[in-house]
């Protein structure tokens, strides 16, 4: 069957073909990545908004492919793993959700760059897709203006493990900025070096339901656990905005995270230079190991 991806690449191809340019063309006048473009063509890889405008730009479509893409659905077939699928159920029908998150960032916040590299560790690049595609489309209801309640408190080990790179993590930075933002979205960071906060023992969720059920969500390998035991939920919730109340208010946080995406910035800039200079060095043992155009000639000095 064919996908919504593999109808939008189809139609980004005619547009590009018939504009005369390569794949390596329209990635320059983009800008992006050749492979990004490749991807998108083949239907292996969901466009986001902005590239899709900015394909529009490049080749002159009058606005086709960015009115194409705010009218599909991208995430209508996607597979969660069976053990999440019950956990992705809920998200669907939350009305508020509260998150605390150690090491990686909560799903719901995650890039999609950030999401492909913390997949790809573990699984092949086709199943890492499937659950990329899977992750981003429980994004979208929460991430909507006027969307259910989105409290996450994140350790601050979430902005210090390194997923992807420098520069994965600098838009990571990036985005938890922009979503922030959001009415129905607040992020607080907890700062590892604060010993007065009290942590909730591992990464939960506290999830609200339409219908007034409240559950205890958190995670072992491969497996979700449930809980809506009124007692553990209540003990649970209390430790939850206890957190909260001490830790750096969401604007406080707002400026961690910026000093965070402000470090992975200039470590890219130092990366950059210290690659520039390593071709340069490369480049002068190269010329100095070339051979000489000329054959050495030896002069016999006149004898006294």
């Amino acid at each position: 069957m064919t996908t919504n991806a593999a109808l939008f690449g189809e139609l980004l191809r005619h547009f590009r073909e018939g504009a005369l340019l390569t794949q390596d063309g329209l990635a320059k006048a983009i800008p992006c990545d050749r492979s990004l473009v490749a991807r998108v063509e083949a239907g292996t890889r969901v466009p986001q908004e902005p590239f899709a405008k900015k394909c529009d730009e490049a080749l002159g479509t009058g606005g086709a492919l960015g009115r194409l893409w705010g009218r599909v659905d991208w995430y209508a077939q996607v597979e969660h793993p069976d053990w999440f699928k019950r956990r992705a159920e809920m998200d669907a029908e939350a009305v508020s959700l509260q998150e605390y998150q150690e090491r990686v960032m909560p799903g719901l916040l995650q890039t999609e760059d950030y999401a492909r590299a913390l997949f790809s560790r573990v699984l092949s690049a086709a199943e890492a897709e499937e659950r990329v595609r899977a992750r981003l489309s429980r994004q979208r209801r929460f991430l909507a203006d006027g969307g259910p309640l989105y409290v996450a408190v994140l350790d601050e080990s979430c902005l210090s493990t390194v997923i992807g790179g420098a520069k994965v993590m600098r838009d990571q930075c990036a985005h938890l900025l922009k979503v922030g933002q959001l009415s129905n979205v607040r992020v607080q960071v907890a700062p590892s070096k604060e010993p007065g906060l009290i942590r909730p023992n591992t990464s939960m969720s506290l999830i609200k339901l339409s219908d007034g059920h409240e559950w205890v969500y958190s995670e072992s390998l491969d497996q979700g656990h449930f809980n809506d035991d009124p007692a553990a939920y209540a003990r649970h919730n209390r430790t939850y905005h206890v957190l909260r109340a001490d830790a750096p208010s969401a604007a406080e946080s707002a400026a961690l995270i910026s000093d965070a995406m402000e470090g992975y910035e200039h470590y890219e800039l130092a990366r950059a230079q210290c690659d520039d200079l390593d071709q340069e060095q490369l480049q002068r043992r190269q010329r100095r190991q070339l051979p000489r155009s000329r054959p050495r000639v030896r002069f016999r000095r006149p004898r006294p």
